[in-house]
């Protein structure tokens, strides 16, 4: 029987679920492996603790690795142990949350322990899109274990003392930890875009229970409403003020100004994340090109332009959103894509695939231009030609192929006339009165109006249905 009750492993599991919830299973598994005189030492549980609670009333299942044994490593039965876990959670539609604290691979059993690790992955893949999948790093992930952590939807991490790698800082050539920690939490959020978000354990455990809050709990089974207590009707007052940092102005359209960012430190220039719309939970994509602080203050600005990393976060978000059967509302902002040597390298792949994201999702789409909308990176972000049900433009967007000052001086002849051509560019190809004209913009709306109309929206939408060609997967 498992001895973790005082376990850091245990305590986690009792802070993150409700109070008195938490049934173990398998808590008399213990290592079966002789090799190496193991039989003498003491695993119990061997090294995880594993069971079912539930998160403000919704069924979860749980796994939490025991660091007091042979450092949480996984073996044969731990390995098991977590695969009975996603075969239960397959069965109920229900989320798994994975608190890690792991050694790597049990040296003792070792090609028993390798096949364990691709017994978690081969259930990992048949989950992905099936049930929610969320991992939090407390200690070590190393190895194995932190492919494991990528393959879930959602990972966070805690900021002082856990550590996240697939190769040891100082085991890469010309590296060390003091000169580019690869392993700490600021690395795996800000430079690999692995996490989703770091803080201290308590917060990371508060984050985890919100998220599943708002999350459904399977991709047939939308649990994930609640009660509207906002008015729907309500203006946003002065919300064009804000309209360079999506955080600003999502708060200001969602239902009691709840915003849940993903990824928040990483590819800043494109925020992903969930907002509440009439208490019905709606993914977010919006390009930023600047970001304040709490108190207003400008801490950092963009060029307006789409980078590689933003396009690829932006699209394994919509990918999500799409198998869950998220709605997905963007807020459209963009000049053009990132243009230096490093960029290049794979920025077309990058956009390719956010391009077949938003082009393959069949859920509700709902698009607002709220400024420039140039070039190639504007049809990217759900244009009406990539499927987006409805496309809404602000009185003051400027939708077309670039800023009319510069396509003026392409097409003039006459330097004196470009102010004059400017204007009549302006007018005739890249108002958003002339991309309603042409069909590409449903309606211009007032900015004070978003809330409202981006709800409507999402309402009429409610009972879509749309289907795609007959084929196995996509390839992009």
């Amino acid at each position: 029987m498992s001895t973790t009750e005082q376990t850091s492993a245990s305590k986690r599991i009792a802070a993150l679920l409700d109070d008195n919830s938490f049934v173990e299973i398998g808590g008399y598994v213990t290592a079966r492996n002789t090799d190496f005189n193991l039989q003498a030492k003491q695993v119990p549980a061997d090294g995880v603790v594993t069971g079912y609670g539930t998160v403000e009333g919704n069924l979860v299942y749980v796994y939490s690795q025991d660091a007091s044994v042979l450092g949480g490593a996984v073996g044969e039965m731990h390995a098991r142990k977590i695969v009975k876990l996603y075969d239960l959670a397959m069965k109920t539609g229900a989320p798994v949350i994975g608190l890690i604290d792991c050694a790597g691979l049990r040296l003792e059993e070792a090609t028993d322990a390798l096949n364990g690790f691709g017994e978690i992955y081969q259930s990992q893949a048949m989950a992905s899109g099936v049930i929610p999948q969320v991992t939090a790093v407390f200690g070590s992930c190393g190895g194995g274990m932190a492919v494991s952590a990528a393959m879930s939807d959602f990972t966070f991490m805690e900021e002082k003392n856990a550590k996240l790698f697939v190769n040891s800082p100082n085991a890469l050539d010309g590296n060390y930890t003091s000169k580019c920690d690869t392993a700490a939490a600021a690395f795996q959020s800000e430079e690999a875009g692995t996490v989703d978000m770091v803080g201290s354990e308590e917060e990371i455990l508060s984050k985890v229970r919100e998220l599943i809050t708002i999350l459904p709990a399977n991709n047939e089974d939308d649990m994930s409403y609640g009660e509207c207590e906002d008015d729907l009707n309500r203006v946003c007052e002065s919300i064009e003020n804000g309209m360079a940092d999506p955080a600003v102005t999502l708060s200001m359209i969602s239902d009691n100004g709840y915003v849940f960012e993903t990824k928040s430190a990483y590819a800043r220039d494109m925020v992903t994340g969930f907002i509440r719309l009439n208490g019905s939970t709606v993914g977010v994509v919006a390009n930023r090109s600047v970001l304040f602080d709490e108190e207003g203050n400008e801490t950092e600005k963009f060029d307006g332009r789409m980078s590689a990393e933003g396009a690829q976060k932006a699209a394994d978000f919509v990918n999500f959103c799409d198998a869950f059967e998220i709605p997905v509302l963007t807020l459209t902002n963009v000049e053009g894509y990132a243009a230096t040597k490093c960029q290049e390298k794979k920025m077309a792949k990058a956009v390719a695939s956010l391009n077949y994201a938003f082009a393959n999702a069949t859920v509700p789409k709902v698009n607002v231009i709220v400024g420039n909308a140039y070039g190639s990176a504007y049809v990217t972000m759900n244009s009406k030609a990539l499927g987006a049900d409805v496309v809404y433009a602000w009185t003051n967007a400027s939708i077309g192929m670039m800023d009319a000052t510069m396509a003026a001086k392409i097409i003039s002849e006459n330097p004196d006339e470009v102010s004059a051509k400017a204007a009549e560019y302006q007018e005739l190809q890249s108002s958003a009165l002339s991309a309603a004209k042409r069909g590409y913009v449903d309606d211009i709306i007032e900015p004070t109006d978003t809330r409202k109309r981006v709800i409507a929206a999402f309402e009429m939408l409610f009972t879509k249905r749309e289907d795609r060609p007959s084929k196995k997967h996509g390839t992009i």
